[in-house]
């Protein structure tokens, strides 16, 4: 599936803009500041039904404007005569946002994701290595979200329940009273939920870790013999029963007024060889670590649905020398991969990389305030 055009009103920075894609390769060029990135924001509320940089939609509608609205036309196999479907996500100020799918409104957000499976590169996913568990936690579980419903809604139930339970904590603690029976009650709700998303986890990792590591070499293929990176999942669960554990704790969480014991808590750690990345790791080898991740993603997503995900590249050739980007991009225009966006500042950087694959079809639109021109249409 790739996305054969795009048009946006009134979306941050953008009055009016309608543009179609190659179903290749994609490069937006200009300087910070004049909207690349926004673009990639449209593509992935297309998807997801939400911002990946501003959860407050409102916040995304032009300034002095009453509504955005983002209406795209995707093709379902890559351009073999497949079917044309619409696909919109609309705000009115005041309102509630409006997603439809093949012109049919979507009854909620949930079902609609996956539909569309995408998967985005930015510079603030360095979070991912630096930042705290809850990041690693999110980013895993949107891959498993992406490819089994069941995954997505047994993990909004435990977020649920989950706020329950620290809902019932908090009022013990201020009436100084706790009552074992009606914690219990949510004891088993988050072991019925918390338990199979542990198991999804568990299952996610054994298959995602070697395509990490595969594109990991891909990557850095100089040094594959030298680096040996590693993801581990860590769990409370392997200490004993979810059940056991959250009986044991009773006591403690009211006293700190929310879960201490669950899946809500898991981590997953990175590794190459003994260092940990997020201490040891050189900017390089983050940033290499990062991608894998990224593109051990889209196989993953790829693999389970048998649809390539559309892959959004934006500003990620920083701390990469010009070996690397080469090998990235001829990578992902390659056949193994679909659709590709990629942002760059560097007009120069752009054109080098494709006199060395003057055949893959590619556009290349120059990007200034809002507006786009394709400079370039190779099919």
């Amino acid at each position: 599936m790739y996305i054969e055009r795009l048009q946006l009103a009134n979306f941050k920075n953008y009055t009016d803009l309608d543009v179609e894609f190659s179903n290749n390769v994609n490069c937006l060029v200009g300087n910070n500041g004049v909207g690349k990135t926004n673009l990639l924001d449209a593509l992935y509320y297309l998807s997801f039904c939400k911002s990946y940089f501003n959860p407050i939609d409102s916040q995304n509608i032009r300034m002095g404007a009453d509504f955005f609205a983002i209406h795209g036309r995707y093709v379902t196999d890559d351009g073999r005569g497949g079917e044309t479907v619409p696909v919109s996500c609309t705000l009115q100020r005041g309102q509630s946002k409006k997603m439809k799918f093949n012109k049919k409104a979507c009854s909620t957000f949930a079902e609609h994701i996956g539909r569309l499976p995408l998967v985005i590169v930015t510079p603030s996913d360095q979070s991912l290595i630096q930042g705290g568990s809850e990041v690693r936690r999110k980013f895993v579980d949107g891959i498993i979200s992406q490819v089994d419903r069941g995954y997505l809604q047994t993990l909004l139930s435990y977020q649920k329940a989950l706020e329950q339970r620290n809902r019932l904590l908090k009022r013990f603690y201020e009436d100084r009273y706790f009552d074992d029976d009606a914690i219990a009650i949510w004891d088993e709700q988050l072991v019925r939920y918390g338990e199979p998303i542990v198991s999804s986890r568990r299952q996610f990792l054994e298959e995602f870790a070697p395509l990490f590591a595969d594109y990991y070499s891909l990557i850095h293929s100089d040094v594959q013999n030298q680096e040996h990176p590693t993801i581990a999942y860590e769990t409370q669960m392997d200490s004993g029963s979810m059940s056991s554990m959250l009986g044991e704790m009773h006591r403690r969480d009211a006293q700190v007024q929310y879960t201490t014991v669950g899946p809500h808590k898991d981590d997953f750690d990175f590794h190459i060889g003994e260092f940990a990345v997020k201490r040891f790791g050189s900017q390089g080898q983050q940033k290499t670590f990062l991608l894998a991740l990224k593109l051990a993603q889209f196989e993953y997503i790829r693999t389970h649905i048998g649809t390539k995900p559309i892959l959004l590249l934006d500003d990620i050739f920083d701390k990469l020398d010009m070996l690397r980007v080469s090998q990235l991009v001829m990578l992902v225009g390659s056949d193994r991969f679909g659709q590709v966006f990629i942002t760059d500042t560097q007009e120069g950087r752009v054109e080098s990389i494709f006199r060395q694959a003057p055949d893959m079809p590619h556009k290349i639109f120059n990007v200034d305030k809002g507006e786009l021109i394709c400079r370039t249409n190779i099919q």
